[in-house]
């Protein structure tokens, strides 16, 4: 048996045991939580690789497994370079010398927006990463050694702190609730244990999709009678209302892929946004290789602006990366970057690639100002 099978075996026993002690059901949101982040079984609480170019890697000759899914530090060293002129701009105008960093990952954006920041003369008390996931930590310890005097690592946010905001591709992994209306009727589409025989073997359990009759509603009306599977975010909207609540001076800065709610609610979206990711494929089902794989939703940034102005923040601004990226000087980087640094960076901007698919929320608590990144193309009243 892989280390892999046996975490899979261990992680679905575990939850096959909260299904039953739940009364035999639990909502996707629980199931989705406890795949990623169950201490020391789910996807970002052990120790498999999940971020870098490649799905497999070659050790002695002998090819292994890779990475899972590729970020935009991973893929161009000039993102977290671009993004550190944002940074120093919030940093100068909020009168703070911090910065927080959400879900770090491997350690790669923290790296590229300290170099920049120490090439430019910023002065930085400090750089705080908050993670959950120790092998993750690990590696972040690791890339990130040369700062060492500069970086910390808590658990959770204080009662309150100040500083520069930044979480790249953090919301896509906070938990969703599932919707789906069938013939009419709204349901929570939640998970139970299979009928017997559907096991993936006799020892780890398997599970199947369960919907239950719910008040709970999508935040815009789905015009028609159509069947429509989606994702409603409590969590991820609970905390940007947390960031708010505590943020005593500052900004944030969230990265991810999503939609205003007008378009996340589209009729057409009818399948909703719910994905795996797994050696750079992606599928659709969260039930099978628990543990194994990576599970994100796309981000309703309507709900996240909503969220934070709830908790007192103001939108600085919103748009999509490339846009942010080239108000934040990424042409004159390229300009004096190599010809391979140059094509990887252009995976940034391109509308096919991660230029249009990706979007940038920006908060600030205080007054209003200006945010380099929204200079031109900021697009919040479409929020």
């Amino acid at each position: 048996m892989t280390n892999q099978t046996s975490l899979t075996k261990a992680l679905a026993q575990q939850m096959a045991g909260a299904i039953v002690a739940a009364g035999g059901w639990i909502g996707f949101d629980r199931f989705m939580s406890q795949a990623l982040y169950a201490p020391g079984l789910g996807y970002y609480a052990h120790g498999s690789a999940k971020f870098g170019a490649l799905p497999y890697q070659v050790q002695d000759g002998v090819r292994v497994a890779g990475s899972d899914f590729v970020t935009a530090p991973e893929l161009s060293p000039l993102y977290g370079w671009t993004l550190a002129q944002q940074v120093a701009q919030a940093l100068q105008v909020t009168g703070t010398a911090e910065v927080w960093e959400f879900g770090a990952g491997s350690g790669a954006l923290a790296l590229q927006v300290l170099q920049a920041l120490q090439a430019q003369g910023v002065a930085l008390a400090r750089y705080t990463i908050v993670d959950i996931s120790s092998s993750l930590r690990a590696r972040q310890q690791a890339t990130l050694m040369d700062f060492a005097d500069q970086v910390r690592w808590v658990d959770a946010l204080p009662d309150a702190f100040s500083g520069v905001v930044l979480g790249n591709e953090v919301l896509d992994a906070m938990p969703v609730k599932l919707l789906a209306r069938v013939g009419g009727v709204w349901h929570e589409r939640g998970v139970a244990l299979a009928r017997s025989g559907q096991t993936v073997d006799d020892a780890t359990p398997a599970f199947a999709w369960q919907d239950r009759p719910t008040d709970l509603r999508p935040p815009l009306a789905v015009p028609g009678e159509l069947d429509y599977l989606t994702e409603i975010h409590p969590q991820g909207e609970a905390f940007v209302r947390t960031l708010g609540d505590k943020l005593q001076a500052g900004a944030a800065f969230l990265i991810d892929y999503g939609f205003p709610e007008a378009e996340y609610y589209h009729p057409q979206r009818h399948m909703g946004t719910l994905m795996c990711h797994q050696a750079h494929r992606v599928d659709d089902d969260p039930l099978a290789a628990v543990g194994q794989k990576d599970i994100t939703a796309h981000v309703n940034f309507t709900g996240v602006a909503l969220a934070g102005n709830d908790a007192g923040l103001g939108v600085l601004g919103y748009c999509n990366q490339a846009t942010f990226l080239l108000n934040c000087g990424l042409a004159r980087q390229m300009e004096l970057a190599d010809l391979k640094t140059r094509v990887m960076a252009q995976k940034l901007i391109m509308e096919h690639e991660m230029g249009e698919f990706f979007k940038v929320i920006g908060f600030y608590q205080g007054e209003p100002w200006q945010a380099l990144g929204f200079e031109h193309g900021d697009k919040t009243h479409t929020l």
